[in-house]
């Protein structure tokens, strides 16, 4: 019997495998939605469930963007260096924000319009809301978590949008900027991509990807923080950074969530050469983005921009096996992925968010 004359399987019959695969995660999904459902009602308490649920997540899919490419080049290395050396440089860049911000660990993204107050009371789906960014963390999605986690919080709609407006300016900047860059340098690289790197790149790269970390921590950290009060008392901010140094050891000795795949598909990032040169553009146009307001952003739609203008780049120039029609492909998987997780933001927020419920769909009630 030839390969075409087996039958595929069914869904139903592919299920019970996929269920076995995932039992372990189904396990802490369902916990986590039982933990919900029993403490959404007392604020003191489901502020930090929500906070522990959106740690890991927000940090787990956005990894792909800052400590994506760092993994992917530094398989060899032992997990705890890396984790220390991204743990160091997290527990300094959260605790400059808190001196200097007076509490405020969010570099001040929350005290824009619209995300200035911290919430008072938990609707379940807000405490869950983390746990969809799982699921959709383990289908391999590149989902912004600034959609997903903040509109559910904010007061005022138009933040939404300015934070929408913020997002796609920034996504279509970094694939033009990628375009820019690798078609000029496309070439250079390739050459200088030919044997062992030179101890230099691999400095390059740690040094490089200690400073995205950071300038990405000062855009994104607003995700995870919008939980607490805006302004966290020492005892507080202890639990915050702890929590999150912990997660990032987790994820280190996972090797990165399962979205990691979308960055080890694309062209050559597993050499510490190309991962050096994606985290220096990326960190600048960031950086750039931290000066023109204080209004949160999508970072995952500026990656995915920033990874599509390379891809094609290299199409063109020639300097990847890949045709321009594959990357046309790949950019608008990723693209898709994320407008999938937008809509899924858009929805949830409406479940929940009485105020952006009431202006959008000029309704009250589901």
């Amino acid at each position: 019997m030839s390969k075409q004359d087996v039958p595929r399987p069914t869904l139903m019959q592919l299920i019970p495998g996929m269920i076995a695969r995932e039992r372990t995660f189904l396990i802490i999904l369902l916990s986590g939605f039982m933990i919900s459902a029993a403490t959404y009602r007392t604020p003191s308490i489901a502020a930090w469930v929500g906070f522990v649920f959106a740690g890991y997540s927000a940090i787990a899919n956005d990894s792909i963007q800052t400590i994506g490419t760092f993994i992917t080049s530094n398989r060899k290395t032992p997990w705890w260096w890396l984790w220390l050396f991204m743990g160091g440089i997290f527990l300094l860049t959260a605790t400059y924000s808190f001196i200097t911000f007076e509490g405020d660990v969010s570099y001040q993204r929350l005290a824009s319009k619209g995300f200035e107050t911290a919430p008072t009371e938990f609707s379940y789906l807000q405490v869950a809301a983390p746990l969809f960014l799982l699921v959709l963390t383990r289908l391999r999605m590149p989902v912004s978590t600034t959609f997903l986690l903040l509109t559910s919080f904010a007061t005022d709609v138009s933040s939404v949008g300015k934070v929408l407006s913020k997002s796609l300016t920034g996504y279509f900047l970094a694939f033009g900027a990628a375009i820019l860059v690798w078609m000029l340098t496309a070439r250079l690289l390739e050459r200088w991509m030919v044997g062992k790197p030179h101890l230099g790149w691999r400095v390059g790269q740690w040094v490089t990807s200690g400073l995205l970390w950071s300038v990405w921590l000062q855009q994104d950290a607003a995700n995870i923080a919008v939980y607490l009060p805006r302004s966290l008392s020492v005892p507080e901010f202890l639990v915050f950074a702890g929590g999150i140094f912990l997660g990032l050891g987790l994820l280190f000795r996972m090797g990165g969530e399962k979205v990691q795949e979308i960055v080890d598909e694309k062209s050559g990032v597993v050499d510490v050469r190309a991962a050096t040169v994606i985290n220096f553009v990326y960190a600048i146009i960031l950086y750039y983005f931290k000066f023109v307001s204080n209004v949160p952003m999508s970072t995952t739609w500026v990656f995915i921009g920033l990874l599509g203008g390379r891809e094609l780049a290299l199409a063109l120039r020639g300097a990847s096996e890949r045709r321009w029609t594959f990357a046309a492909r790949m950019i608008g998987k990723d693209v898709l992925f994320a407008s999938i997780g937008l809509i899924v933001s858009i929805v949830l927020a409406a479940a929940v968010n009485d105020p952006f419920r009431r202006e959008v769909f000029g309704f009250v009630g589901l």
